[in-house]
């Protein structure tokens, strides 16, 4: 098999793992640039002794080090500002990889510290301080847009345990919509397929064009997103997805967004 063949499976996942860690898609796409491009040359050679996804993804983390996490950030694409860059900064970079590799990416401790480079007990500390970090952030308002009752309850009680206020759950374009105009959520999470055969990108894309909020998209279908094509969504969740993912993709869109502050009920 091809090295293209091997690492082709892994591409979106590790270009959406990127625009996580970053909050930035170009940023991200940066990063993942120059690591394909570093083991296409040579310069960076796969561990023949891993998985080819644990494998891209260690070549990744020793470019994201070697350039001290700082590769061609764009001025115009800055994922924070004001008092959540100064959070950002006072977090550890090794404190949010080791979170986001488990939580979000879904690798065991064990994997998380192969691609890191170092043992398991300091993966689990990592992971433990960037869970503490993000748990210290403000609570918000959160809708919903999902047509599955049974998922729509699974999310909401979810969203409740992290201390969030859910305004409103909407299956369709409409009701989505709808909710917004009587109240501006702080973060919406969506699905793509609506119950009336409506769509959950539609309905983010009429959201954002009147209020500037995070989106995190958990579907099913993530490569109508992962295309490349376009603007894709820093944050996104496939199904079935676990607690710890939604956890974490709330935590860092939160993070990363200047409007964290609950919103009034």
């Amino acid at each position: 098999m091809s090295l293209l063949a091997k690492l082709a499976p892994h591409l979106p996942y590790i270009r959406r793992y990127a625009r996580a860690l970053t909050g930035s898609q170009t940023t991200g796409d940066n990063y993942v640039r120059v690591a394909l491009e570093a083991i296409a040359t040579g310069e960076r050679s796969l561990d023949e002794g891993v998985s080819p996804r644990v494998a891209l993804y260690r070549v990744f983390h020793a470019i994201w080090c070697g350039t001290g996490a700082n590769l061609e950030v764009p001025t115009e694409d800055a994922p924070v500002s004001g008092d959540a860059a100064g959070r950002l900064m006072r977090m550890a970079p090794r404190s949010r990889q080791a979170f986001l590799l488990t939580a979000l990416e879904g690798f065991t401790p064990s994997e998380a510290a192969t691609i890191l480079g170092c043992d398991f007990d300091e993966v689990e500390g990592l992971i433990a301080s960037a869970q503490s970090e993000i748990d210290a952030e403000l609570a918000t308002d959160i809708l919903i847009i999902e047509d599955e009752p049974v998922i729509a309850a699974d999310i909401e009680a979810l969203v409740k345990e992290l201390g969030h206020h859910v305004t409103d759950i909407a299956a369709t374009r409409g009701e989505a919509v709808a909710a917004v105009q009587r109240q501006t959520p702080g973060l919406v999470l969506a699905d793509i397929q609506l119950a009336d055969g409506s769509s959950g990108i539609d309905a983010v894309k009429d959201i954002l064009q009147r209020h500037d909020v995070p989106v995190i998209f958990i579907t099913a279908f993530p490569e109508r997103l992962l295309t490349g094509e376009r603007p894709e969504p820093t944050f996104l969740i496939t199904k079935p997805f676990q607690p710890e993912t939604v956890k974490a993709a709330i935590g860092q869109a939160l993070f990363f967004h200047p409007r964290r502050t609950k919103q009034a009920a």
